[in-house]
Formats: structure tokens, C-alpha cells, sequence
């Protein structure tokens, strides 16, 4: 027989055999408990019927001797899901054992059924693949040894020949008997096996392939867990950049204003009110800013418009550029402002989102140079230009001064800040002093 052969080739591979499947849970046990009762009902009704047309006429051990036989085949099926292979090994022993002894009980269904049963829980069901197919071999040529006694010992072969004797010439085959019922055996019992293991093997893929599915959706779920994690830190860095850039600047101004209101407040008073005055701007217009940023945080599409109150409006861009130089001009700090477009209109390609990032940094720039340096100027550039076949957006401010004492210096989150923008949108940021004096902050931004 050649069925070794075909089993070696429907093994699992190497990846699949590293596989266990999970064993019965209680549910499942109780449910084989159930269910063997029902069948062992079933298959003694059954006997019994198969008794009322004569099929076990010939048999003269003790009826109850039968139905116990048939019980203890079906019996070891209670556990063939918790010890899968060892169930096909005892039943298999059962099953040539019990053939022999009493012959007639192995032709009936249940009997055959039973053993079928036993064979494909064990491909089905078993952990051990490598113990699983040595024991399946084993069991092949177990059942090859018992077609030979079947055809000798039981006498079966002795009770074909008396047929074929008996019989009419007509109806003889083309084999003599010996061949045939041999060739007969082979082939039902090939497609008695194979059908077992296909189903097995059937029913452990299945539950591999459920197996996978469910660690790849546990993974998309991790997955999305940990991306959602991450969108909310990045909205929280979002939220505190936003948070900076506009409080920063305008606490800023309020405080510098405050300090000269209260050193001219005896000698100057007029210089003094203008300094309350720049004071009161700042303050609204940090309120107006604050306002406008809640408002881009609770708003479904991130743009604000104008309505009724009249205190807020959309959020900045390269066209408050010149405003906010002026606001700085009137705090004391030159500040010239260039734009450069190598083609016209090259800056109206530059998108919502990224113009709000280059006002953000040219506004956290020209603050940092009022807070912490000594320049008393700055030149502030908006170009845009072609690296071959990329256009691209950039924004310097340069400055002739020198960092204050460390004592007056900040905290470090407006750079941070600039370089989370600009690798926000896969800029380049370059913050750092200049080879001839002062200090350098450009970010260059890609336009698509």
C-alpha cells in the first residue's frame, strides 16, 4: 500500500507543525459526554434492528455480550479530543481485536463509524504532529496485518470460495476471488483512511486558520490602540505648540511694556499710558489668539470663519507676516521684511497648514531675539525657490546680537517647537548661531 506515502505528503509543513491546537474546554468535553450516550443509544437500537432481518444470525455469542462489545468501542471516544492520538491507538487495537472475536458486530455501522471517529480526531485534534503521523503509520499497517486475518483466521476467504462455488459462472469476476476481495479491501480501506484524514486534517487547518486570524486581529487592535495612543500624544504636542507660540509672544510684550511703564511712570507718563496702551492690545489680542485656537480645536474642519461677535477669524498666515514685523518694529526691534519668489505666485502654492507653521516660526524667531539676545535688529526673509524638480518654501530671520546672561535665558521650547513643526511637514530646520555673529533660524518646507 502506498498510503504512507500520500500521508508524508498532506503533513503540515515546517511552520504549521509548530502549531498546537488548544485542547477541549469543558464545554466542549461535556458536549463529547453528551454525545457519546446519544450514539451508544443509537447504536444499540440499531444492532437490535439489524438483528430483526438476520444480519447477526450466524453470530451465536450472548446478545448482551454484542452490545457489550459495541459499547466498549465506542466508550474510548469520550476523551478522543483531550488524548486524541492515544484514543486511535487503543480504538485500533479495539477494532482488531474485537473484529476477530466477534466478526460480525464489525460490519455494523456504528462499530465502523466509532473507528472513523477515533481517526480523524486524532489528526484533527492532535498537538504532537511528528507523534501524530508515526502513530497514524502504525495504524496503517496495523489494519493492512488485519485484512490479512480477516481473510485467514476469521475465514473469510473460506466463506468467499463456498460463494463462488455455489454461485453461477455468469456472475464470476474477472480476478479469482483471492485477488478481488484482497483488491476490494485495499480500496475501501484507502478511502475508509484517506476520508478520516482529509476531514482531520480539514478541521486542524480550520482551526489554525482561526487561530491566526484571531492574533491578527488582537495585533490590528494593538495596533490601533498604539496608533490612537500616538495621535493623542501628537495632538497634545500640537495643542502645547499652538499654546506657546501664541501665549509666549504676547506675555512677552506685556511684560516688556510693563517694565517701561513702571521706569517712566514718575518722569514720563505719556510714555507710560502708551505702554499701558501696547499692554491692553497685547492682552486682547492674546485673548482674540486663545479664543481663535479653541475654536481650531473644536471645530470639525480646523478653519475658523468670521461671525457676529466679531472676535474670531481665521488662523494666520504669510499675509500677517508684515503685521507681525510691524508689531515688533513698534516694540522696539528693527525688523525688515523681504518676500522672494523666484516664479510669481510661487507662495500661493503654500498650503493653509504649513503657512500657519511659517508664521509660527517667524513669530517664536523674533521673539526669541526681543527676549534673549542684545540685537537691536533682524532681517526677516520669505523665499521660495527650485532644487530640480522640487520647489520648495523657506524662511530665514537672522539677527546681529548675542545670547543674554543665562539667567535670562528661556526654556528651550520655542526651538523645540519650531522643529516639531518644520518635522511635521518633512522640513529642514537649521537654529544656531552665525559664522560672522548673531543667530540663524530658517526652516525650509517642500511644496507638493
Amino acid at each position: 500500500m502506498n498510503l504512507p506515502v500520500w500521508l508524508k505528503s498532506h503533513t503540515p509543513d515546517a511552520g504549521e507543525s509548530r502549531w498546537e491546537r488548544p485542547g477541549p474546554t469543558a464545554d466542549q468535553q461535556r458536549r463529547d459526554v453528551i454525545g457519546v450516550v446519544i450514539f451508544l443509544l443509537i447504536s444499540a437500537l440499531a444492532l437490535e434492528l439489524s438483528r430483526g432481518f438476520g444480519s447477526m444470525a450466524e453470530e451465536d455469542s450472548p446478545i448482551w455480550l454484542q452490545h457489550a462489545v459495541l459499547a466498549l468501542m465506542i466508550l474510548p471516544l469520550v476523551l478522543r479530543r483531550k488524548y486524541p492520538v492515544i484514543v486511535m491507538l487503543v480504538m485500533s487495537a479495539l477494532f482488531i481485536g474485537l473484529s476477530l472475536w466477534i466478526p460480525l458486530l464489525s460490519v455494523q455501522i456504528s462499530y465502523q463509524a466509532a473507528y472513523f471517529a477515533s481517526l480523524y480526531s486524532a489528526v484533527a485534534w492532535a498537538k504532537d504532529r511528528r507523534t501524530l503521523w508515526l502513530g497514524t503509520a502504525v495504524v496503517v499497517l496495523a489494519m493492512a496485518l488485519w485484512v490479512i486475518l480477516a481473510l485467514t483466521v476469521a475465514n473469510t476467504y473460506d466463506g468467499l470460495l463456498e460463494q463462488a462455488r455455489e454461485g453461477d459462472e455468469t456472475y464470476r469476476g474477472i480476478l479469482d476471488p483471492l485477488t478481488s476481495v484482497s483488491l476490494y479491501n485495499v480500496i475501501v480501506n484507502f478511502a475508509y483512511f484517506g476520508g478520516a484524514i482529509l476531514a482531520g486534517m480539514s478541521s486542524w487547518r480550520n482551526a489554525l486558520q482561526r487561530t491566526q486570524l484571531a492574533g491578527q486581529s488582537e495585533q490590528i487592535a494593538r495596533q490601533s490602540a498604539e496608533l490612537a495612543r500616538r495621535a493623542v500624544i501628537e495632538e497634545r504636542l500640537r495643542i502645547a505648540r499652538e499654546l506657546h507660540d501664541v501665549v509666549a509672544h504676547h506675555v512677552s510684550v506685556i511684560g516688556v511694556q510693563a517694565g517701561a511703564a513702571r521706569r517712566v511712570m514718575d518722569k514720563r507718563p505719556d510714555v507710560a499710558a502708551e505702554s499701558l496702551r501696547t499692554i491692553e492690545q497685547a492682552s486682547r489680542q492674546a485673548v482674540t489668539d486663545m479664543r481663535n485656537l479653541l475654536g481650531v480645536l473644536r471645530s470639525e474642519t480646523g478653519v475658523l470663519t468670521e461671525t457676529d461677535d466679531g472676535g474670531r477669524r481665521p488662523e494666520p498666515g504669510l499675509d500677517d507676516l508684515e503685521e507681525l514685523a510691524r508689531q515688533h518694529r513698534e516694540l522696539g526691534l528693527r525688523v525688515s521684511f523681504d518676500r522672494v519668489e523666484d516664479v510669481p505666485g510661487a507662495l500661493a502654492q503654500v498650503s493653509a497648514p504649513l503657512a500657519l507653521s511659517l508664521f509660527r516660526t517667524a513669530q517664536e524667531s523674533l521673539t526669541n531675539i526681543r527676549r534673549h539676545s542684545t540685537a537691536g535688529s533682524a532681517v526677516m526673509t520669505l523665499r521660495t525657490g527650485l532644487s530640480g524638480e522640487q520647489r520648495w518654501v523657506e524662511l530665514e530671520t537672522v539677527d546681529n546680537g548675542r545670547p543674554r546672561p543665562r539667567a535670562e535665558s528661556g526654556s528651550g521650547f520655542g526651538f523645540q517647537g519650531i522643529r516639531e513643526r518644520v518635522a511635521l511637514h518633512r522640513g529642514t530646520a537649521e537654529i544656531g548661531p552665525r559664522s560672522d555673529g548673531g543667530w540663524r533660524v530658517r526652516a525650509r518646507f517642500l511644496l507638493h
